[in-house]
């Protein structure tokens, strides 16, 4: 007897890299898949929740090397959809923020594919979450920005200057290849002493942060040797982390006696 197969799409947000950060349901759906896309951000460990048989394609891109391109990635989701039926595509974070979740939706649901969405926990406020900085504090922040560093046509997103111009949180995602234009920019708008955190690989085991401030931040992040993937925190909600309390104060100390050694 033949079965009719049902094409279908499921994007998942896997969240910031801890395994345990996944949800309930982006679990269910992945242990229904019949075929995984998965990115280069999630955490290996969760194709555990898939099915033995279900096939696994890694279609990751990373800063010059894109095993897919987004036009590719949307084809073969069409493709194998129709092909094997239930496709779940495996993607960071949340695939709503800046994970081009809503164009492969969309495609998809061209080609006469059911589409479905399982959020994800967003890095944006997990990891800085896991260092204990709240974005929102009562008397320090009332608000907070979502921004990508790089745009589409690899350049610095025109709302970052925005966001310096006000008192809110500013958390900035792919944004270490900009670093000094970001700190420029802050500076330009008298923000130099505004605290600044670094957090990579956030809430994942290897995790590494830098405290600082804008003033100070980048060489911080030489010391420390910090790169992608990372997100920068800007805000003075960084100094009231109970789990940074003194880390912040000594950072300053050191970078004002490597500026004025005398």
């Amino acid at each position: 007897m033949q079965y009719k197969i049902t094409p279908k799409l499921t994007l998942v947000g896997a969240g910031p890299g801890d395994p345990d950060l996944l949800t309930i349901k982006g679990a269910k759906a992945l242990a229904e898949a019949d075929v995984v896309l998965y990115d280069a951000l999630i955490n290996i460990k969760l194709l555990d929740y898939a099915s033995k048989s279900a096939i696994k394609i890694f279609v990751g891109k990373r800063k010059g090397n894109h095993s897919y391109s987004q036009d590719e990635i949307n084809d073969l989701i069409v493709d194998k959809a129709l092909s094997h039926g239930n496709v779940v595509r495996l993607k960071g974070g949340d695939p709503f923020i800046f994970g081009r979740g809503s164009e492969e939706m969309d495609h998809a649901n061209a080609f006469g594919v059911q589409c479905e969405i399982v959020p994800g926990i967003s890095s944006s406020v997990a990891v800085p979450a896991y260092q204990g900085i709240s974005l929102t504090k009562r008397g320090v922040s009332e608000s907070f920005w979502v921004i990508t560093g790089t745009t589409s046509a690899r350049k610095l997103s025109q709302d970052i200057a925005l966001a310096a111009q006000s008192s809110a949180t500013i958390v900035i995602l792919m944004g270490m290849s900009k670093l000094s234009e970001i700190v420029s920019i802050f500076k330009g708008n008298d923000k130099g002493d505004t605290a600044t955190a670094i957090i990579q690989n956030g809430t994942m085991i290897n995790e590494t942060i830098g405290i600082g401030t804008i003033n100070s931040i980048e060489a911080v992040v030489e010391n420390k040797k910090l790169s992608n993937p990372a997100i920068i925190v800007i805000g003075e909600v960084v100094k009231h982390s109970h789990k940074l309390k003194g880390f912040y104060e000594e950072i300053n100390e050191l970078y004002i006696k490597h500026r004025n050694p005398n």
